[in-house]
């Protein structure tokens, strides 16, 4: 039986990579989802279509998650096309967008990785907590950068995903009382285009013979994960940082 039927959906992110992964698994275990996507519409509407092709239903929405007036658009158009009541929040949208060492930052990429990895989520999260209620779960992104620091030049992605974890630990606080749960993953070497644009090959292939999998994950195998903590099936379980990667840091 399906996991999420008759729940609504909000992935920020949610129309490439792990995002639509998570986008297109939770509608296939019955949710109705929002599929937000920053610049790409095109990716967007094909994420939805894929829901579509499958039976579900999805609807793709346009949005810069650092920026309010976009946040809270998002907010209206998930209520006119779902209702006033949302069950599931994933915040999946953040970036690297550069490797960079300390004498190499400066102010303005210091605020684009911030703005995108932390801001985002506290201001996207504080817009849909009013449509959430017992019941409702919240899964943000860190990364196993956070736990670790990260690769050369990631110190400052590093620093950003940290943050969040902390804050899915007090909002876990926060929350519980409402009966709203707060988890984070913290994935590490999954086959994305984010390693495909920032790391180096042999990079990939030393991280993957380290990893006692001997591979790297999937954007469906996170996905996967994200189904279940969002499910009544993970009920008891808030605060939490869950590692994702093969056996390579234990927590």
């Amino acid at each position: 039986m399906s996991k999420l039927v008759g729940k609504v959906a909000v992935v920020t992110g949610g129309s490439r990579d792990i995002g639509r992964a998570v986008s297109i698994k939770l509608a296939k275990e019955g949710a109705k989802v929002v599929v937000n996507y920053f610049d790409n519409k095109q990716d967007g509407l094909d994420t939805v279509k894929e829901i579509e092709d499958l039976g579900g239903q999805a609807i793709a929405v346009g949005a810069d998650v650092t920026k309010q007036e976009d946040i809270d658009q998002m907010v209206a158009k998930t209520k006119e096309a779902f209702g006033d009541k949302v069950d599931i929040l994933v915040n999946v949208a953040g970036g690297l967008f550069a490797r960079k060492t300390i004498e190499e930052v400066d102010e303005k990429f210091y605020d684009l990785i911030m703005d995108v990895n932390l801001k985002s989520v506290v201001f996207v999260t504080q817009a849909f907590k009013p449509l959430m209620g017992k019941g409702g779960s919240i899964v943000n992104f860190a990364s196993q950068a956070g736990r670790d620091g990260g690769g050369p030049g990631a110190f400052l992605y590093a620093a950003s995903k940290g943050a969040v974890s902390t804050l899915t630990r007090g909002l876990a606080k926060e929350f519980g009382p409402q009966g709203i749960r707060v988890n984070a993953l913290n994935p590490g070497m999954i086959a994305t285009k984010f390693h495909d644009d920032f790391t180096k090959d042999q990079v990939r292939v030393n991280v993957a013979n380290a990893t006692p999998l001997r591979r790297e994950g999937t954007a469906n195998e996170v996905a996967d994960l994200v189904a279940y903590l969002a499910s009544d099936e993970a009920s008891f379980l808030t605060g939490n940082n869950v590692d994702i990667n093969g056996g390579l840091a234990f927590s």
